[in-house]
């Protein structure tokens, strides 16, 4: 008897599977790079792109008045002065609305890769679906679907622009119209700053840490956690305290065992925070084993041997202006990368 294994470098995955707006730093624009690894890039969504077309509609009109001056001057230097002909004035209105409304996407989007002035400013970028630089025809296409039913809207203007504002709110990755009929999309370009200094594992709990059920601590909640040992440094004691425990109690509700008697918040918090970590970093090692082993291409060379997994365990820095306690003085240290950033 034979039995057949496909094996598949990117399973298919529902608009539903992938991270919506609402998981902040995430990534969920979706893009898989050529090692089947998902790429922590954001879409932009509705607000960054309509700051991006409020200061690319102030750039066209300097270039549309830098337009009809020059358009002036040439007209008097070869008419001596007389009025022109009307449909002359007709035809080089024409063409500037179309340099303007289409010349001006498309030439920038090329040159700049993907970006026109307002998406450079705001930090977006226009790409294929697949993650590539755009083209010629997917710029072109956007554009010309843009100007005729989004923005400057030539065919029903208030019903266009109602129905490409509600298409950006339901795609998945925020795209409109045009980048749906080009196969394109816009990323931010720029990542969020990373969070500081995260206290690590206290070695008195990481006996604690390796019996805890995690199972129901949820990824929202972790990422308060993360958030706020990240700025930590940066938080003065009574607030610190007062939301570590706030904090501390919501965790405590969905974990077990509870931590030993006289335990920290802050010390439970960071215990939780590097076991779930570890546990991650484990979960990805086997992952990545079982990967190598049914298609050893997907992996490079130095990948296929996995270090051993330990927890993060800095030496306590000794905190000035805290009272004396067996484990916060290390709550105060100074602001470095995290081993999880």
């Amino acid at each position: 008897m034979v039995f057949t294994v496909q094996v598949t470098a990117q399973p298919p995955r529902s608009a539903s599977a992938r991270p919506g707006p609402s998981t902040g730093l995430g990534a969920d624009a979706g893009l898989v790079s050529g090692e089947a690894v998902e790429l922590e890039i954001r879409a932009a969504r509705l607000g960054s792109r309509v700051l991006a077309l409020l200061i690319d509609i102030a750039a066209q009109f300097v270039v549309a008045v830098l337009l009809v001056i020059v358009a002036g001057i040439v007209l008097d230097s070869f008419t001596d002065n007389r009025p022109p002909d009307e449909a002359l004035l007709t035809g080089l209105q024409t063409v500037g609305v179309v340099l303007l409304l289409v010349g001006y996407p498309v030439s920038w989007e090329l040159l700049s890769n993907g970006r026109t002035p307002g998406k450079l400013a705001v930090g977006l970028r226009v790409v294929r679906n697949d993650g590539g630089r755009v083209g010629f025809r997917q710029s072109l296409t956007r554009s010309l679907v843009g100007v005729a039913v989004e923005w400057p809207g030539l065919v029903l203007p208030l019903l266009t622009w109602a129905v490409s504002v509600t298409v950006m709110m339901t795609d998945p990755r925020g795209r409109r119209l045009g980048d749906l009929a080009a196969g394109t999309m816009v990323i931010h370009d720029r990542s969020p700053a990373g969070f500081g200094y995260v206290p690590a594992m206290v070695p008195p709990l990481i006996g604690w840490a390796r019996s805890l059920d995690l199972t129901r601590l949820d990824d929202g909640l972790a990422l308060a956690v993360r958030q706020l040992l990240g700025r930590s440094a940066t938080l003065t004691d009574p607030a610190r305290l007062r939301l570590a425990r706030s904090l501390w109690a919501e965790v405590a509700a969905v974990t077990s065992p509870p931590p030993p008697p006289g335990t920290p918040d802050w010390a439970c918090l960071a215990a939780v925070h590097a076991e779930r970590h570890n546990r991650a970093r484990q979960r990805l090692a086997r992952t990545r084993s079982v990967s190598t082993a049914l298609w050893p291409e997907l992996a490079p060379a130095a990948e296929a041997a996995t270090p051993e997994l330990t927890w993060p365990v800095r030496p306590a820095a000794p905190a000035p202006s805290s009272p004396p306690a067996p484990v916060t003085p290390m709550l105060a240290a100074t602001p470095q990368g995290g081993p999880d950033r």
